[in-house]
């Protein structure tokens, strides 16, 4: 039976990488004590046991995914990342200068101490360091030294094979340091959190509306019913002497919605308002409190309050709107009955007051019935109105023009360098993302959406590396002994630690950066990956940008200066 099953899967390779997804998130949520793999390491230990049976995977498919959560990551923190870029993102690619010294020098050392060869050092350097690109430029850099052909066969040979055994642990072990271990390392994962959701509410990236079951006690826009009862109305008034009433008291409110003799309408400026009936008043919650006292009691009338309005975001580009005070914006027709909910300038929450004005490039909430919206943003900018579709136009070409940037090469020397399709994913996906912040007329990807492709991007990913590598680890393990398997770990285990107290102790960084610079400066996604799940948050991915892209060119040249040094 087990047979038959396992020929399934090899016929099949699509139900191996499902029933190992399926698999890795079962065991990933698993806990014992406060302790628990996550999905990450979970989904890449069932891939290495899948892998067993010998399981052929497509190549493309493993990019295709690995790209798509790449460029997920990058969106999600593209506006942020440039804004850290302002302070940090110097001191950050100094953080991977050093890092990268530190996985030449651990690597050198350890292969000097064992005795390896060139071959055998190239091997665990990229497959300890989990920088695959070095197996390519280190087997080019040996073909150039002139070996004799027995010799060169030979290491080249056994580049991929001590890769192989190094890179399993090279990335299950970033993912558990990084993912279980740093949190308490950086003094306490309930502290690391309090730490990165202070730097949220700074970059603004930790709003609790990601959470659909989060409600907001605070409403500031409300809507109210009021039966029309006071002294003022003994003689008809209209909505425009009603709204002129209630501003000279101080009450900045719309009437909205009208019952009169049972029929229920929005009301014009010269419609009138009569003692009995009952009407919707709109406004910000500070000034509804005052309502009863000038128009009578508040009623709960469901009838009248049931209507549809639009509540969406606009960002400030018509010089019509810019450097006018709310209280002068109210006497536009076109704001009539609009409330502005909430402003963003930049990072900063604006305070909305009759004082307050706009400047371009400012993001409001607006909120109201859908032609009076429709109307409003005309005057005021771009709408970045919500909704659960995707614009896969934007995600396909965004992710092509980067991966099309990162396979250019450009030559350092005789070094030919480049980010990579991969690394050129996460670029687009920065900039794409700071783009859409900027001009949210296009590139929408709701929530719901980016989580399932940086999850199971990530994810199939992993679960891809791990069917493809089982095979080969067993088989290295026998050529060149479990001692290589113990200084591939020691190789990946000593720059992580070290990470963790450079970027704690020295730079300072805030615990969930300084976990993503790790994870960047080891080239490690998985660990990115693990890192985020751990602290409940995509502040490790700032980090990781800079980092990444740093050490995807410093490992190579120090990959290439380890084939002269050995």
């Amino acid at each position: 039976m087990f047979e038959y099953i396992a020929d399934i899967l090899r016929t099949y390779p699509t139900l191996a990488l499902f029933l190992t997804v399926g698999l890795g998130f079962l065991f990933g949520r698993i806990k014992i004590g406060n302790f628990s793999l996550g999905s990450v390491t979970a989904v890449l230990l069932v891939g290495v046991l899948v892998g067993q049976l010998n399981i052929p995977m497509s190549g493309p498919l493993k990019m295709v995914f690995f790209m798509m959560f790449l460029f997920s990551i990058g969106y999600s923190v593209g506006p942020d990342f440039f804004k850290s870029l302002r302070g940090a993102g110097l001191k950050q690619a100094l953080f991977a200068l050093i890092m990268g010294t530190v996985c030449f020098g651990s690597t050198l050392l350890i292969a000097l101490l064992f005795g390896y060869t060139k071959g055998e050092t190239i091997g665990m350097f990229s497959g300890s360091q989990t920088c695959s690109a070095l197996l390519g430029v280190g087997s080019e850099a040996l073909g150039r030294l002139g070996l004799p052909k027995e010799i060169l066969d030979k290491e080249l040979n056994i580049i991929p094979v001590c890769y192989a055994v190094t890179y399993i642990f090279g990335t299950l072990g970033t993912v558990i340091i990084l993912g279980n271990l740093a949190p308490r390392l950086l003094g306490g994962l309930e502290k690391v959190k309090a730490a990165t959701a202070k730097l949220e509410k700074e970059l603004n990236s930790g709003d609790h509306s990601k959470d659909p079951a989060y409600v907001n006690a605070m409403q500031s826009v409300v809507y109210r019913a009021f039966h029309i009862g006071s002294g003022f109305f003994n003689l008809p008034k209209t909505i425009h002497e009603t709204e002129k009433y209630l501003r000279s008291a101080g009450v900045e409110v719309y009437v909205d919605r009208v019952r009169h003799n049972g029929e229920i309408f929005a009301p014009r400026h010269d419609d009138r308002i009569y003692a009995g009936d009952e009407v919707v008043v709109c406004g910000r919650a500070e000034y509804m409190v005052n309502v009863e006292g000038y128009l009578g009691h508040e009623v709960a009338d469901t009838e009248i309050l049931s209507y549809p309005l639009d509540r969406v975001g606009v960002l400030v580009t018509k010089k019509e709107f810019m450097g006018i005070r709310i209280s002068e914006l109210r006497k536009k027709k076109f704001m009539h009955g609009v409330v502005i909910r909430d402003a963003m300038r930049g990072s900063n929450v604006l305070d909305i007051n009759l004082d307050t004005s706009f400047e371009k490039g400012d993001k409001l909430t607006v909120i109201g019935r859908p032609v009076q919206v429709q109307k409003a943003t005309k005057h005021i900018g771009h709408v970045d109105r919500p909704s659960v579709q995707s614009d896969l136009m934007f995600v396909g070409l965004a992710i092509f023009i980067g991966g099309l940037f990162g396979a250019m090469s450009f030559w350092i020397g005789s070094i030919p360098v480049s980010f990579g399709t991969s690394g050129g994913a996460l670029i687009a996906g920065l900039v794409f993302g700071w783009l859409r912040s900027k001009r949210p007329t296009f590139g929408n990807i709701p929530a719901g959406a980016l989580w399932l492709m940086n999850n199971l991007g990530l994810n199939v990913f992993i679960a891809v590396v791990g069917i493809e590598a089982a095979p080969s680890f067993v088989s290295g393990i026998k050529t060149v002994g479990p001692m290589l398997f113990v200084a591939g770990a020691i190789a990946t285990m000593v720059p992580v630690f070290f990470g963790l107290w450079l970027g704690h102790k020295v730079f300072k960084f805030n615990p969930a950066i300084t976990m993503g610079c790790c994870a960047g400066t080891r080239t490690c996604t998985a660990a990115l990956g693990a890192a985020q799940n751990a602290i409940g948050s995509t502040v490790p991915a700032i980090g990781y940008a800079v980092t990444y892209a740093v050490s995807n060119i410093m490992l190579v040249i120090w990959g290439l200066i380890t084939v002269l040094t050995v």
